[in-house]
């Protein structure tokens, strides 16, 4: 019977408004129950690249209308009623910045009719709207995502739409594994549009997420952070290990496979993220280290026909880089007293080697100076005693072997010598490219450490 007594000269296509000059209050609530969808980086519903949000809303309206009461007395003290909310006027509140292709009509769920003409509304919505998206701190990064709501045919002057709350409700949202939510807050603006005179109201809800960095922190940034210190070991292998440049171009290619992926899940924009300026960073720091390795290792395998090492070059890396990096000569690591003791006795072992040297050439000087000698005594003796011609051919015959034998030491000697110098100069040159590769292993070490802290830092 109130059924059919409010429904019967009632018409849900007319404001519900006993003076048409009066504006009727909606007042609106949103509850944030979840975001959906939220696979790996998609808040935006597996399109943080077309940055579009999705979320499951309830939206709460609720009006009075002028022509739905009743004296609850007349009908056993009842005093609401649940109908279809087609059967009433309803307010045309819909998302501006709505980015769905489905404009389907509203869910019609029913209505909760008081006897005073309250109307109360409850409608579930998936809602899809445009996010601009800065991802310049990614994986480190805020988002705010604004939800306008606004009626689409009436002005101010018909229907006003007031907060119920100063902030969307939160109470029932379903924690997300992929975003904090930090608030959703809720401003009402009253905008003149330039197609119309009258003002036209809406309340703008913003969604404050930040993102849950650990997942990237554990598969995309710390990764490139561990790969990022192989390169100043680069420095740090031997020359002779063939290896050198083939760490570097391996490291290369394995933060080429990190920056593609960084690069798929981020949407097309001019801003990098800070991610990809760290990946950018480190990859021209490998290039660079890679380049000079070839430098270097050209100066480790310079031969004898190399020009010697230049004066200022033994002057600043020979003498003092070296001592500061503690470089020594090819083939040690440190110095110990055993090592000195073992130095010392080589030097004797060569000093030993050269009054040997001495010695074998002593003789032979002697015995040059004998032959002479014995040319006298044997002059002198034919002279005397006219010993025959065939005693002093041997005599002579003798020096003459003496004389070839000291001239061929000699020779074997400076071809030591030489050989030696030529050995000296291709070991100068193996220890300048030593003391360079410690050099710019540190100098690496302390741009890769210092890469890492400044993107923490702005991070922070």
């Amino acid at each position: 019977m109130l059924f059919n007594e409010l429904f019967e000269d009632y018409s849900n296509a007319l404001r519900p408004v006993e003076d048409t000059d009066k504006v009727l209050n909606v007042t609106l609530q949103i509850t944030l129950s979840q975001i959906k969808d939220m696979k790996y980086f998609y808040i935006f519903m597996q399109d943080e690249r077309n940055q579009i949000l999705s979320a499951y809303l309830w939206i709460r309206q609720s009006w009075y209308d002028a022509y739905l009461r009743w004296d609850k007395d007349k009908y056993d003290g009842l005093d609401s009623i649940r109908i279809p909310s087609n059967l009433v006027w309803r307010p045309d509140i819909v998302l501006y910045n709505k980015a769905d292709d489905d404009f389907s009509e509203p869910v019609n769920t029913n209505v909760v009719l008081r006897y005073d003409g309250k109307i109360t509304w409850d409608a579930p919505a998936i809602t899809k709207s445009s996010c601009v998206v800065d991802v310049s701190y990614f994986p480190f990064d805020s988002q705010q995502c604004n939800l306008t709501f606004g009626s689409w045919t009436y002005n101010g002057n018909q229907v006003d739409i007031i907060n119920s709350l100063d902030s969307g409700d939160l109470s029932d949202f379903i924690e997300d594994v992929e975003w904090e939510i930090h608030g959703m807050p809720a401003v009402k603006n009253v905008i003149t549009y330039g197609c119309c005179s009258e003002p036209y109201p809406d309340v703008t809800f913003t969604l404050i997420l930040k993102r849950k960095s650990s997942f990237y922190i554990f598969n995309l940034l710390l990764p490139c952070i561990l790969i990022s210190f192989l390169a100043p070991l680069g420095f740090y292998l031997p020359a002779d290990s063939g290896e050198k440049v083939s760490l570097g171009v391996t490291v290369l290619l394995a933060l080429t496979v990190f920056q593609l992926m960084v690069a798929e899940i981020m949407p097309p924009s001019e801003n990098v993220p800070l991610i990809g300026k760290y990946y950018i960073a480190t990859m021209t720091m490998i290039t660079a280290s890679t380049a000079l390795t070839i430098i270097i290792m050209n100066l480790h395998h310079c031969g004898s026909e190399a020009k010697p090492v230049p004066q200022w070059a033994k002057v600043v890396i020979l003498d003092y880089m070296s001592k500061i990096f503690f470089v020594y000569d090819v083939g040690e690591n440190c110095t110990s007293p055993k090592r000195e003791k073992e130095e010392e006795r080589r030097l004797e072992g060569d000093d030993g080697c050269q009054r040997r040297h001495k010695e074998v050439r002593s003789p032979l000087s002697t015995r040059n100076d004998d032959c002479n000698l014995k040319e006298k005594l044997n002059g002198n003796w034919n002279k005397g005693y006219g010993v025959h011609g065939e005693s002093v051919r041997e005599t002579v015959n003798c020096c003459s072997c003496y004389k070839m034998l000291i001239k061929n030491i000699e020779y074997i000697a400076n071809c030591v010598r030489d050989h030696k110098a030529n050995r000296a100069k291709g070991i100068e040159w193996k220890k300048v490219a030593k003391v360079m590769d410690r050099f710019f292993m540190w100098i690496f070490f302390i741009m890769v450490f210092f890469m890492s802290v400044l993107i923490i830092g702005k991070a922070a």
